[in-house]
């Protein structure tokens, strides 16, 4: 019977002092705490299962409230997204919820805000979604390919990273619609797919994560990617998933 198997962890890395990250693998959720080492689990490939990351924004209050609350509704509702416009209707519907969660009455939470991206794996295809800056790459041996679109301004000469999104789910003092990116591709077994906050990409550029995924699998590529974002100053909470399809 095919299978997903994914392995996933997240860490504040060495410089937060708060890790504002959450995640979520079907119905299991790990919001805005660590990982000791990296967790794996296995699911029948079938029901619709979500795996998805949630990057609260950082230097406003509540990001790990936004953050979680997102990843509990992937969690709830993954299940029933069974194409791109559920998915669509699913962003949509927790943009809104941070924004109700936020309270837009001038408190302390009234800016708070998270990006997310993650995927949706289906008997015989994958749909990849993203608000933010957050990313999903297809990882397969021949090369990382980033398959999500990130919501930043253009970067200037020299400039490789930028903290400053473009859209959000929450994250302005007034409601803001958004425009979600959705990808569906086919699946097939020995399919791989890194889904993953900036803590991960800003501080390694795609060569050092595609050697790492080349080399590695499952638990210890999770372990070894974790390792080399912490070797390069761990600047900011690291989250990340690495999701492989098995047919036995």
């Amino acid at each position: 019977m095919p299978y997903v198997a994914v392995s996933a962890l997240s860490h504040p890395g060495l410089i937060r002092d708060q890790n504002e990250d959450s995640l979520v693998v079907g119905p299991w959720t790990l919001c805005a705490t660590m990982t000791e080492n990296p967790q794996t689990l296995v699911f029948p490939l079938g029901t619709p299962l979500v795996v998805a990351v949630a990057d609260g924004l950082g230097g406003q209050p509540g990001g790990e409230v936004a953050s979680a609350l997102v990843v509990r509704r992937l969690a709830s509702t993954g299940p029933l997204l069974t194409d791109d416009d559920h998915v669509r209707e699913l962003m949509h519907t927790c943009n809104r919820e941070v924004y109700g969660a936020a309270g837009g009455d001038g408190g302390g939470r009234a800016a708070m805000g998270t990006t997310v991206a993650g995927v949706v794996f289906l008997p015989q295809s994958v749909l990849a979604f993203n608000v933010g800056d957050s990313r999903v790459y297809a990882a397969p041996r021949d090369g990382l390919l980033q398959v999500s679109v990130d919501d930043n301004p253009p970067l200037g000469p020299g400039q490789r990273t930028t903290p400053v999104v473009t859209q959000a789910l929450g994250g302005a003092a007034t409601y803001h619609a958004i425009t979600p990116h959705v990808l569906t591709a086919s699946l097939a077994p020995g399919d791989r797919y890194l889904i993953c906050t900036d803590g991960l990409t800003d501080p390694l550029p795609n060569d050092i994560l595609d050697g790492l995924l080349r080399e590695y699998d499952d638990g210890r590529a999770a372990f070894e990617l974790w390792k080399a974002a912490i070797a390069a100053g761990g600047p900011d909470n690291i989250t990340l998933a690495l999701a492989r399809i098995a047919d036995q």
